[in-house]
Parts: structure tokens; C-alpha cells; sequence
């Protein structure tokens, strides 16, 4: 069973063709990594799937239907690349906030026992932008999490953390995998992919180079390592 499927998507900004007729899926309860250098079509997929763009052709579902934020509240959990949280609230009436709007049960307890799992817990009452920009990122991933989604996309969650708050969030979504949540990771670490995901969809100038089971891609690859494989695909080009 899918819980999402993209089918026959193009989209064009004017003049630019930036997806060119792509078409995947993404099974319940898998890790999914949608991969590309900057400007290959990812963030532009997500937010067609997610109704910010609507799509030049094509069709983009989640459980078999157009998303529908108003409906879907649960659903979802959305981790943008770009970072956005009220910066003069503190960190618990912050993420209170958010998960009333999702309905979570006990949002306050639920965001105190995040705190302390992510090292944060001292850090309650501060205001966010008090915080540095690791810390910001815990707050938001947590906010996205709340609510136990059946479908969550991460875009680049683990950037600018260190090799311990790295493995501290794939620990994380880890967990949230083995509660059947299906992930989709954006992210340029090929370790993350290679360790966490069970297929991977490689994007290039909005045309699916490589599609399928991670150890099929390495193998279409001659046995490449996903590293070796997005450097070839991409020619050494800067990102």
C-alpha cells in the first residue's frame, strides 16, 4: 500500500520546466530518501504533494486523495528546510501552541518529555531566539513529530548538528519508523540514506536518474556507494 504517489508530475515556473513528467511512490511505514543537489525539483515535488504549488500536470495524493491541510491535521508532519517558529514566545508556550493546533492530548507534557529526550528540557522558559540554531531545529522537529503522523517529511533535518545530535535524531526517527510512521528523508548525507532508507528517488534538473531499492541503485551502479553515485550523476558539479 502507498501513502503517496506521484504520477505524471511536471511543473514549469513560466519559461522553466522544473519537474519533467515524474512519477514515484512511497510505501506506508518505509523511509523514503528524495535526493538531488540544490535546484533538482525536491523541495518543489514537496510542496506540490503538500498544495503550495499546484501542479502544471500530473497528480500528487497522500492516502489516495489531494492533500488537504484542513482535513488532514494529523496526518503530516511537515519539517521545512527553512526554519519557522514565533521567536519572541519561549520554547513550552511555543510548542503548546502548535500541538493544540494539532490536537494532541496533554501538549504540555507531551513537549516537556521531548525537551528532556533532546537536552533541552533547562531551556523550557527561555524565548526561542534565545536559542542557537541546533537548538531551534530540536524545537521545530518536535513540533513536527507531535501527534505520531503516518507521514512525515524531513528536509535536511540533521543539518549544521554535530555527530552526536546527528545520531541523536536518527535515533528519533528511527522510533518514529518502527511506530509505522512512513518517512521521507530530504537530505544531502548519503550515510543517513544508505543506513536509514529503504528506497531512494535521485533527482537531477527534475528527471529521476536513479529510483528503487538502495541496494538495487548501487547495484545499477556497478556496486557504487550512494556518495560515488550522486557524484557521477552529477558530474562533479558544485551544489
Amino acid at each position: 500500500m502507498n501513502i503517496v504517489e506521484v504520477k505524471n508530475f511536471k511543473m514549469r515556473f513560466g519559461d522553466k520546466t522544473v519537474i519533467s513528467d515524474l512519477s514515484f511512490e512511497v510505501k506506508k511505514g518505509e523511509i523514503f530518501g528524495l535526493l538531488g543537489s540544490n535546484g533538482s525539483g525536491k523541495t518543489t515535488t514537496v510542496r506540490a504533494l503538500l498544495g503550495f504549488y499546484a501542479p502544471t500536470a500530473g497528480e500528487l495524493l497522500i492516502n489516495g486523495k489531494k492533500y488537504d491541510p484542513e482535513n488532514s491535521k494529523m496526518v503530516v508532519g511537515y519539517l521545512p528546510e527553512e526554519r519557522g517558529l514565533y521567536r519572541k514566545e519561549n520554547v513550552i508556550d511555543t510548542m503548546t501552541y502548535f500541538g493544540e493546533l494539532k490536537g494532541v492530548k496533554n501538549p504540555h507534557e507531551w513537549s516537556m518529555k521531548y525537551l528532556e529526550r533532546v537536552g533541552l528540557a533547562d531551556k523550557f522558559n527561555e524565548k526561542v531566539e534565545k536559542l542557537s540554531g541546533g537548538q531551534q531545529q530540536k524545537i521545530q522537529l518536535g513540533i513536527t513529530i507531535m501527534g505520531n503522523p503516518k507521514l512525515l517529511i524531513l528536509d535536511e533535518p540533521t543539518k549544521g548538528f554535530d555527530p552526536m545530535n546527528r545520531r541523536l535524531l536518527m535515533e528519533i526517527i528511527e522510533e518514529l519508523h518502527e511506530k509505522g510512521a512512513a518517512i521521507i528523508m530530504i537530505t544531502h548525507y548519503m550515510d543517513e540514506v544508505e543506513k536509514l532508507c529503504d528506497r531512494a528517488l535521485l533527482l537531477k534538473d527534475g528527471v529521476a536518474r536513479a529510483y528503487g531499492e538502495i541496494l538495487e541503485i548501487k547495484k545499477q551502479f556497478g556496486g557504487k556507494s550512494l556518495d560515488q553515485i550522486f557524484v557521477d550523476i552529477y558530474g562533479g558539479e558544485d551544489e
